[in-house]
């Protein structure tokens, strides 16, 4: 299985792609950062993350999916000429997932690669009119739109963005994957939960290891 990118700048919303990231967790899908340099990104959310790799030492061949998160204050991260020239080396591949929420497709229009593509983004009109950097002629008033392999989405639909990216690089994900908990009724046995017996092996042997390293 091939590894899932994901891109990162100053003030990106980590919860926007947090339900995204379980996802390919859940599925054994590797993720592999990447920043402008290989220096401490300090999120929206507060959290500090340490990109795994720089731009330069991006691995095209080991990724088909490409992750953009939306942006607090996008204006210095579409100014910053790194971000720009990073996406652009992504123009023309149809074969490789790119997924912008919220503020995201910002960049990826200033890297020109909405040119004849129909998306949606979660950016004040009034800053657009500022900062044309998106092809209005592509944008569609809706919280998720899918054209192909670009996926875009509104920030408060991260949970359908979540699951329609997964879905792009052919995992097995329903759209219902993250329909929560309010309004259900759930038993005993729905909250009661137990490790598969062809498994148990395997656990009770890390829980082992771990207990020994403790001790």
């Amino acid at each position: 299985m091939k590894k899932a990118a994901v891109m990162l700048y100053p003030l990106f919303s980590l919860q926007e792609i947090s339900c995204l990231t379980e996802l390919f967790l859940f599925h054994g899908k590797e993720i592999v950062t990447y920043a402008a340099e290989r220096a401490p990104v300090r999120s929206e959310d507060g959290f500090t993350v340490l990109p795994d790799r720089a731009f330069q030492d991006f691995c095209r061949e080991e990724i088909d999916c490409l992750v953009l998160p939306g942006i607090w204050e996008p204006l210095p991260v579409l100014l910053d000429r790194r971000n720009i020239a990073f996406l652009e080396q992504c123009r023309g591949e149809d074969r490789l997932v790119i997924a912008a929420g919220s503020s995201g497709p910002l960049l990826l229009g200033k890297a020109g690669l909405l040119e004849g593509r129909r998306f949606c983004h979660g950016v004040f009109e009034e800053f657009l009119e500022e900062f044309p950097v998106v092809p209005r002629e592509g944008v569609v008033r809706a919280k998720l739109v899918e054209d192909g392999n670009l996926v875009t989405a509104h920030g408060d639909a991260f949970r359908e963005f979540a699951a329609a990216t997964a879905r792009r690089v052919g995992l097995d994900c329903p759209e219902t994957v993250f329909d929560g908990v309010a309004g259900k009724t759930f038993s005993e046995e729905d909250c009661t939960f137990h490790l598969p017996p062809e498994v148990m092996p395997e656990a009770r042997a890390y829980w082992e290891k771990c207990l020994r390293e403790i001790q």
